[in-house]
This record gives structure tokens, C-alpha cells and sequence, in this order.
């Protein structure tokens, strides 16, 4: 991958607990999230980093401009305060997912910002395509407070496992410096835990460790493309120039704490939808059979599917009127035809499917006269239930009638996200959840 280094962030001057200041991302958080978050705290991060909501779309010029000036008034008074020292930081998440705990342990790092693709001594790859929107607010925040705001997350192969122990060792050999309970918006908590690191002995065996190896940005592509744009608008700076540097917690693809989580659909705006028009224009596509019509037990049903050995597998709810169906598509390649460039692999991605397959050739052109479907983007079941009922969460919604049909799928292994995208081929958007999201606040990395 393009070189690391260490950096001098801003931080909290608060040290230690920092549980009221730090936050989930922005791309998770609702208006209502976010005023919880800052009645605990009115310093929390979510102040600057969401300065509007929701941030799927440029806002107004002063919202970010207040963004800055705030994070400007931060720096004056000593709530935040920039590092002395440079530094790497070993970060480790724990978190329950499907009743078992996990340890999620990175590298809080910089790395040369370049563009996306392969190159000559490892490059950065995009595992997803990405909406225009996002990119759009988080660049006009970035000129504003010239700054970013939270890191970006990489995944790196890290086949020999020397990464992930070499961090693991570090936050073996002490206690942490720094932590913070995040509740994610599923209502989990989930315990962060920060480690500096200083020492250029330490510094110099994870460069040695990561060199050469494509990174695959997991989460955090707007920000990124972000991050390339903001540098490019600069024009000729110089080599040392903090812009040509972007922050990352880079993960590896060995360590037993990375897990993917599911990232469902929820589909709306069709003029001509009833759970009976669906199941008419999917026939000779999907196999569709009745279940229990409570959408609290949908992946249970799909779970007996796939037991049966079943390839593609949905769940489908109809919010009107609360009725469930299992799907299976009658082809066992249906994409196979029209992308026949695409691997295999690709081709059977649920989210593939949805997107070329119900959404492309069923939904929009049977159920909506061949104009575009809206879509939200929930992790769980919870939160597609809530978006049901006319909720706008942090994963789109919001409105009474705004959710028609959702779509609940399973999460994309993690041998096939490596394969598919070491392969140069973008998923669909949303394609993954990898769950937790970092956490945002611990640090920010000046850009000027």
C-alpha cells in the first residue's frame, strides 16, 4: 500500500473517558441521534461532524462554516489541543455480534493520499460504487474546517497474520490511553480503546509489515474521494504538505475480530406496487413462498432456506400490510447474461441481484413505469421495521408511505468482498456493513 506514518492529531485535551465527546459516524446518525448526542455533551464531536442533517446531500454554506468555527473555538478555549508528538495508535473495538464478543484490533495511522487504484508498490481500492451526495457534503466540511474528521477504514490482506500480532502485542504490553462506550444505533454498546504508540522502533515494523499490500477501503469512500479531491484543489503544494496525507485505521483481513454485517433494502416511490403486482412481475424470476408474517422471524425463515442449499436467498416484507415471503431466483446465474464481464462471485452478490435483477428489470420498469425506485439502507431488521413506519433513521427513510417493500438480505462473506475486489471489480452500493462503525472524535488530523 502507499506509505504510513504517524501524525499529530488534534485530540480532546479530556483524556481518558472520553465516552460524552466521540460518535458514531455521521452516515449512521438521524437529526434525533444527533440531538441526543449533544445533550449529553454539547462538546461531542457530532457538532462539527454532522453539521446538518441528513448529510446524503450538500448543505447550506453556513452549516459548515459554523462547523468550522466552532472547531476553531474548541482549539482556542483547550477543549481540544494538538499532539506534541507524533504518533501511530492501536485501536481495538469490542463488541457483541450474534451473542458471541469480538475484539476488532487496527492501526490509527496516515497514509499517502493517492488516487484510487493499482499501483506499483500497493494501491488504494474501492470495494463498492458510491453515491454523488455524501461526497459532495463531506468535501465542502473538509475546505471548511480544513480537517479530517474522522478516519477512513482499510482493510489490508496481511496474509502472514505479522500486522495484527504486532498490534495485538502492543495492546498487550499496557493499558490503554484513552476509551469510550459508543452506543451504536441498534442500541449495543460498543467498548473503543486507544494505545499511542511513539517509539520509531514499533512505527517501522508495521510499515515493514503493511509495505507493499493493496488496502481495500472498507468504510469511508466518500471521505476519501474526499480527501483526493481536497488535495487536487490545492493544486502544486509541497511534498510534506498534511493534505497529501489522509487518516486511516487499517485492519487486517487475518484478524479474527472482522466480521460483516448485512446491509438490507428498503424500496419505495412505486406508483403501481401491491404485494400482489410484485409477486405477478417476478414470476419466471424469483421463487416466491409464504412465511410467518411477522418481519421480526424474516431471517429465520431465510436461514431454513438456505439449509436447503439454496444459492440466492431473500426476505421480503411488505409494510403495508405486514406480509413475509422467502425468494429464491429460478436462474441460478440470472445476472449471467447481461454481465458477462463480471466474475462469478460479483454475479452472485444478493446485492447484485437486488439491484440488476428485482430492482432493474422488476420493480422499475413493471411497478413504476420505468422511473427510479427510492431506497434506504437499514442494517437490521429493527431498523427496516422502523423505517416502515414512516422513522427516518441515520440509513435513509423518514415519511408515512415512504417504505413499500423491503428487502432483507444476508451479509457478504469476507473471502468473497477480498475476492471481488482484489479482482478491481466494484460491488453495488451498500453492499457491506462492517460492523462496528469507528468511532469519530478520538482524533482529527489537520489538513493546513
Amino acid at each position: 500500500m502507499p506509505a504510513v506514518y504517524p501524525f499529530r492529531p488534534v485530540q480532546y485535551a479530556a483524556g481518558g473517558d472520553v465516552s460524552s465527546l466521540v460518535a458514531p459516524p455521521y452516515d449512521v446518525l438521524s437529526a434525533e441521534a444527533k440531538a441526543g448526542l449533544l445533550e449529553r455533551d454539547g462538546r461531542n464531536i457530532v457538532a462539527v461532524d454532522l453539521p446538518h442533517t441528513p448529510a446524503k446531500e450538500l448543505g447550506p454554506a453556513e452549516a459548515y462554516d459554523g462547523a468550522a468555527a466552532l472547531l476553531e473555538s474548541w482549539l482556542g478555549d483547550g477543549t481540544m489541543a494538538r499532539r506534541e508528538t507524533p504518533a501511530m495508535f492501536a485501536y481495538r473495538q469490542t463488541f457483541e455480534l450474534n451473542g458471541e464478543t469480538h475484539e476488532r484490533c487496527g492501526k490509527m495511522c496516515t497514509v499517502e493520499t493517492v488516487p484510487l487504484g493499482k499501483r506499483d508498490g500497493g494501491g488504494i481500492l474501492p470495494h463498492e460504487e458510491t453515491f454523488a451526495g455524501p461526497k459532495e457534503d463531506r468535501l465542502a466540511l473538509m475546505k471548511a474546517t480544513r480537517a479530517q474528521l474522522s478516519p477512513i477504514f482499510g482493510m489490508h490482506p496481511d496474509e502472514d497474520g505479522s500486522a495484527t500480532a504486532l498490534v495485538r502485542e502492543v495492546m498487550a504490553s499496557r493499558d490503554c490511553d484513552q476509551w469510550a462506550d459508543i452506543a451504536e444505533t441498534d442500541g449495543s454498546v460498543v467498548r473503543h480503546e486507544v494505545w499511542a504508540v511513539e517509539d520509531s522502533a514499533t512505527i517501522e515494523r508495521y510499515a515493514a509489515a503493511v509495505a507493499g499490500e493493496d488496502m481495500v477501503i472498507a468504510d469511508g469512500l466518500h471521505r476519501y474521494n474526499s480527501a483526493v479531491d481536497y488535495l487536487e484543489s490545492l493544486g502544486d503544494v509541497a511534498a510534506d504538505h498534511p493534505a497529501r496525507r489522509t487518516m486511516f485505521v487499517l485492519v487486517s483481513m487475518s484478524d479474527p475480530g472482522l466480521v460483516i454485517g448485512p446491509t438490507h433494502r428498503v424500496l419505495g416511490g412505486m406508483a403501481d406496487y401491491s404485494p400482489q403486482a410484485f409477486e405477478e412481475a417476478s414470476g419466471g424470476y424469483l421463487q416466491i413462498d409464504p412465511v410467518v408474517n411477522d418481519p421480526r422471524q424474516i431471517e429465520a425463515e431465510m436461514a431454513k432456506v438456505e439449509a436447503r442449499g439454496e444459492r440466492d436467498v431473500f426476505g421480503i416484507i411488505d409494510f403495508a400490510t405486514g406480509l413475509c415471503w422467502t425468494a429464491t431466483t429460478v436462474d441460478l446465474d440470472p445476472l449471467r447474461d447481461e454481465f458477462e464481464d463480471k466474475s462469478e462471485p460479483w454475479r452472485g452478490l444478493d446485492v447484485a441481484v437486488i439491484q440488476h435483477l428485482i430492482v432493474d428489470q422488476i420493480c422499475v420498469p413493471e411497478l413504476n413505469g420505468g422511473n427510479p425506485v427510492t431506497w434506504a439502507f437499514p442494517h437490521s431488521v429493527a431498523e427496516a421495521i422502523e423505517i416502515g413506519k414512516g422513522k427516518e433513521t441515520g440509513a435513509g427513510g423518514g415519511g408515512e408511505g415512504y417504505a413499500q417493500l423491503g428487502i432483507i438480505v444476508r451479509p457478504v462473506p469476507l473471502d468473497v468482498v477480498r475476492e471481488v475486489c482484489l479482482a478491481g471489480e466494484l460491488m453495488p452500493q451498500k453492499a457491506t456493513f462492517f460492523y462496528p462503525k469507528l468511532g469519530t472524535g478520538f482524533f482529527v488530523n489537520p489538513l493546513a
